[in-house]
């Protein structure tokens, strides 16, 4: 890796520093599937994303299961809107501080936000911008009180505010920036599945708005950590 290790720590000491002045968006998901009317209430009142500006180029999705009902989401995908890529992600192998039964991978299979095609505006998963927890699928997702950390560097130019507006934006206007949230959903009490999206935050109440010093001081040492991993394999 090409970065030194002091411009490493430097950035994550101002990540640290910083987060007094954090705050995250929290989202919640409405179903799109309707396998299951139970499964698809469960999914909607107890799992959540928020967005947190990690700095001025990376954004943190974290993706949570408050529970206390049996559910895993097994799948994360994003379509368009102000991102550039995966940067990386915490969880139990990846940076410092994730879940341990929590163990994802980029890339997904499906390659495809399953439902997401039956939309009245298609859900297209953008390449790359996707995720899915390793073998076996279920123990490994994001289960009742487990969290999944997705970090993306933002393209060049755009912002947290940005990002926050895409998630409001028409998706089928081409002229704009807009952003879809995905997840796909096992581990149902009766074994089914379900799809859901991101409510966008202008439809319903204004998004909650939260401090997040404690999210922020372990994405720092989550960056840390998947760094110092790259520059060990170099």
């Amino acid at each position: 890796m090409k970065k030194s290790l002091a411009s490493i720590v430097t950035t994550v000491f101002l990540l640290l520093f910083a987060s007094t002045q954090a705050w995250a968006i929290l989202l919640n998901f409405s179903n799109i599937t309707g396998n299951n009317a139970t499964n698809a209430a469960t999914g909607e009142s107890q799992l959540f994303v928020d967005l947190t500006s990690v700095d001025p180029t990376h954004i943190s999705f974290r993706f949570f299961n408050n529970g206390p009902l049996a559910s895993s989401i097994a799948d994360v995908y994003f379509d368009d809107g102000t991102l550039l890529g995966i940067s990386s992600l915490i969880d139990a192998d990846d940076g410092v501080g994730g879940d341990a039964g929590v163990d994802f991978s980029i890339g997904a299979s499906p390659p495809n936000l399953p439902g997401g095609n039956g939309l009245a505006i298609p859900f297209v998963t953008t390449a790359g911008f996707l995720a899915d927890s390793d073998a076996p699928a279920q123990p490994n997702g994001v289960n009742p009180n487990e969290e999944l950390f997705v970090i993306f560097e933002l393209l060049a130019g755009k912002t947290f505010a940005d990002t926050v507006a895409a998630l409001s934006a028409d998706p089928s206007d081409p002229n704009v920036d807009s952003l879809r949230i995905g997840i796909h959903v096992q581990g149902f009490a009766n074994g089914g599945s379900e799809s859901f999206i991101n409510v966008p935050p202008n439809g319903g109440p204004p998004p909650q708005q939260i401090p997040e010093p404690g999210i922020i001081f372990l994405l720092g040492a989550g960056l840390l950590g998947v760094c110092l991993s790259r520059r060990r394999r170099t």
